[in-house]
This record gives structure tokens, sequence and C-alpha cells, in this order.
């Protein structure tokens, strides 16, 4: 790999950092996103040049500052001298490239969300969001990275996620010999999924991916699943052994590497002031049971279904009632998306009939909170006796981690078997099917009757499982696999 004192390039369409002006000027916030934060880690172990889309006209104003200069800046905040380097993109080409292919199209069809008899219908408005908005803007991301490469021999350019699926093959034509690794963060869909698109978005999307040196997921059944799509849509000779597919005469590496958490930052933080303050609340309304989940208001996470489930929970053991709440702190997600606008109205309809039917004055089953809090959240992971990640698909599914980790009850968690989190961590929660509500209603109650040395057993090995795999292991695995694979 690169020497220590050579920066490597990294490429994500939300970056570490985005500028706003207030009164005082110009203000700096850190990026959102469980992305943003496992990849800052790394640039406390490598010099980093970090290039991401321009989200707002401060930081259209900061690039065209840099211009002026080698077109970087410095990121505040990240270590090793972090750089940033924005890539300014047409508004509507980019309402095109996020808002009509990369969300909802390519989300909807990895995490398996379309509902295939009705949607969706891919028309010349999609086709023109394809040629004219996604690869536009992924032709601008790898100027950009081409800009930064400048005459560097054998480069290591790390690229995230499905906004920018055909910008290695775009870099790879330009500069043979970088070194091109590529995570996606969210689940590979089966090859049959993915005829859901027509061959001139679908072959791009698996051509552009095998412009890469590596094609990393976080978890084996994804890795398997994108050489499955090479196997069967481009007729490719895949060896399953070694995990890998030939293109082009290169030999594509297919890895799995999952994600973490910094445990000793979240343990830190959950035995700090913020979360102190939120437990006292918390403990006072809390009855003698109390189940928990964070979410987004996010398709795949199955909110509704995880309801019902505790419907029929209360209809089964009615000796619960009135001693026992569910607790749901969901962060609104994407409500300029049409489905999630609907979504988020279902699930109000469904915890306010699941209360009028339960309730009374004095108790309601479900206390629902449409917010974005972090330290109540881990208020409540630190109290509950059931933590349910009930997830359709999840890529990995960090709550999965984060609940355990800091959890002082011996909480026991419910765990779909469709998240990512599942292959490190299924043995030791309670697996359920996702679209099984009978399953997860059976899952609550053995949750809450399961012997106290279970729950300990259990939660422990989660909490050191969580602890040994931790972010900083994540990211020292696929450096070693990049030195090795440039040194084989």
């Amino acid at each position: 790999m690169s020497p220590n004192d050579e920066r490597l390039i990294l490429v994500s369409n939300r970056g570490p950092v985005t500028y706003e002006r207030d009164d005082e000027g110009r203000v700096a916030r850190p990026g959102g996103g469980g992305l943003v934060t496992a990849l800052s880690g790394l640039t406390d172990h490598q010099p980093a040049v970090w290039i991401s889309a321009a989200i707002s006209d401060e930081d259209i104003a900061v690039q065209r500052e840099a211009d002026a200069g080698d077109g970087t800046f410095p990121v505040d905040g990240l270590g090793r001298d972090t750089l940033g380097r924005f890539v300014v993109i047409d508004p509507d080409v980019y309402d095109a490239y996020y808002n009509t292919i990369a969300n909802p199209m390519l989300w909807f069809i990895q995490h398996y969300l379309w509902d295939l008899s009705n949607v969706p219908d891919v028309r010349r408005q999609e086709l023109d969001a394809w040629h004219n908005g996604y690869v536009v803007a992924n032709e601008h991301f790898a100027e950009a990275v081409s800009a930064q490469i400048g005459d560097r021999s054998e480069p290591v350019v790390l690229l995230h996620d499905y906004h920018l699926y055909v910008a290695p093959g775009i870099i790879r034509e330009r500069h043979p010999d970088a070194f091109l690794h590529f995570f996606v963060h969210i689940p590979w869909a089966q090859p049959d999924y993915w005829c859901v698109l027509p061959p001139e978005i679908r072959e791009p999307i698996l051509k552009g991916l095998l412009a890469n040196d590596i094609v990393a997921f976080h978890t084996r059944r994804y890795a398997r699943n994108f050489l499955l799509c090479c196997e069967d849509l481009l007729g490719l000779r895949v060896d399953y052994d070694a995990m890998s597919v030939e293109w082009e005469g290169r030999t594509v590496w297919a890895r799995s590497y999952p994600i973490s958490v910094n445990a000793p930052a979240l343990e830190e933080y959950a035995a700090g002031p913020e979360v102190a303050a939120e437990e006292g609340p918390l403990l006072r309304r809390r009855r003698a049971h109390l189940v928990v989940r964070v979410d987004r208001t996010d398709l795949s996470k199955n909110a509704i279904r995880g309801f019902k489930a505790f419907d029929v929970f209360l209809d089964e053991h009615p000796e619960y009632r009135e001693e026992i709440t569910f607790l749901a702190l969901l962060q609104p997600s994407r409500q300029d998306v049409a489905e999630y606008v609907e979504f988020m109205q279902k699930i109000l309809e469904t915890v306010s009939h699941i209360n009028t039917k339960h309730g009374n004055t004095d108790w309601m089953p479900i206390d629902l909170r449409i917010e974005s809090q972090l330290a109540r959240a881990f208020a409540a992971f630190k109290h509950y006796d059931v933590l349910l990640v009930n997830s359709i698909y999840d890529g990995m599914n960090l709550v999965a981690k984060e609940g355990p980790l800091v959890n002082e009850r011996d909480g026991v968690m419910i765990l779909s078997e469709n998240t990512g989190a599942h292959e490190e961590l299924g043995s030791f929660a309670l697996s359920v099917n996702p679209f099984d509500v009978g399953a997860q209603a059976d899952a609550i109650h053995r949750a809450l009757t399961m012997p106290a040395d279970e729950r300990a057993d259990r939660n422990q090995e989660i909490r050191r499982i969580v602890r040994e795999n931790h972010v900083g292991k994540w990211l020292e695995h696929q450096l070693a696999d990049i030195r090795g694979k440039k040194g084989a």
C-alpha cells in the first residue's frame, strides 16, 4: 500500500463537514450519518483527501475559494491533517441523481422494497435521470478524483456506497494503475431483483463496480449475491471459493467487513451527563417491563410489523397490560419521498389503533416519539428489557450493536435474520423472520420470561463481540487486504 505520508483518497456523497453562514460568518457543521462517523476514524491512521458533494451554498463558496489553490481545503476536527474537496453539481443534475435514481430507485431495489405488481415504472423520465443525472454526477465525482490523483503513481482510492456505482469505471479509464476499493454499505440484492432495472442501467452498475480491485460489503451473503449477479447477469466466470471474478484481465475480489462502533466512545457517552438527564424522566415513567426500538422512519426498518407484533403479544398475554411499555424513538426519514410520507402516516395510525384498543386513561402501551434525540435514545438503551430490531433488510444496523453495548439490565435483543448484524450477533439474540408477526410476538414473551442467567450470558457475548470487532478493526482489515492485493 501507499507509504504512511501519502494521502488516501476517500469518496462519498456526504462528507465529513458542511458549511453554513450565520451572523458571525462561516460555520462548519459535522457531516451526518454512520458512514461519515466510521470513515472519520480512518483519518486517525492515514492522511486522506475526502471528496464529497457540495450540499449547501456555503460548501460551493468554500470550493470556489479552494479552486484558487490546489482545490482542497483543511477539515478541522479530523486526524492526520485531513483535507476536503467538494464536488459542485448542478441542482437539477443532483436532484435526478439523488432523488430519482439513488433514492429511491437503488435504495428500494437493494432493500427489496418495491411492490413489483405496482411499481416501479421505468419510463423516459427515469432513463433520463439515469443518463443525465446519476451518470453525469458520477462523472463529476470521477473528475474530482482524477484532479486529486494528478500524476501520482498507484494511488489508493476508497469509494463508498450506492451513489457512486459508475464512477470507478471512469476513474479506471483515466488511471489504469489506480487501486480502487469500493464499499457498499447497504444490502446487495440477488440477481432476479436487479432485473427490476433494464439492462442499460443494471449492466453499467455491475461493470462500474467491476472496475474496482476490491468490492466490499458488510456480510459474506451480500458479497456472494454480488458474485451471483456477475455470473447470472453478465455471464462471467466466478470463483466462489476465492470470492473473486475475472473482468477485463483483472481479478476482482469480493470481500466482507462487518462494520462496528467505537465502543469506548459510546460507553463514555452513555455514562455522561446528557444521558443521565434523560434517565430520570424515563425511569419515573417506567413500568415493570420496557420494550424499546430506536430507528429511522424508513420502510426497511419494519416499524409497523413491530407494533403489530406487540399488539398480538398483548392479545395473547393480557397479564402484561399496564405492566409494560413499548418506547419507540423514531427519527423522521426522507419526508420528501411520497412512500415515506405514506409510511409515516401508517405508523401513526397503527400506534393510535393499538393504544385505543389496549390502553386506558392511565396507560398507553406504545409511547411513540417522532424525534431525533441521541441522549434519550441512549437512556432507553441502558434500561430496556427487550430491544426490537426487526428490519426487513439492513446492510448492518448499528442499533443492534449500540443497544446491547450500553444496556445495564441484561436486556434481550430480538434481531431480524435479514440484518447484516445477524451474521455476527444472531446466535446470542432471539432471531426472527421480519415478516412473521406471530414469531415476533412470541419472541417478546420469551425475552420477558427468559431466566436471568441466560439473559446475562447472551448480553455478555454480544458486548464481547462488539468490543472486539471494533470500528478500528473494520478499517484495519480493509487496509490489510489492500496491501495484500497490491503486493499479489
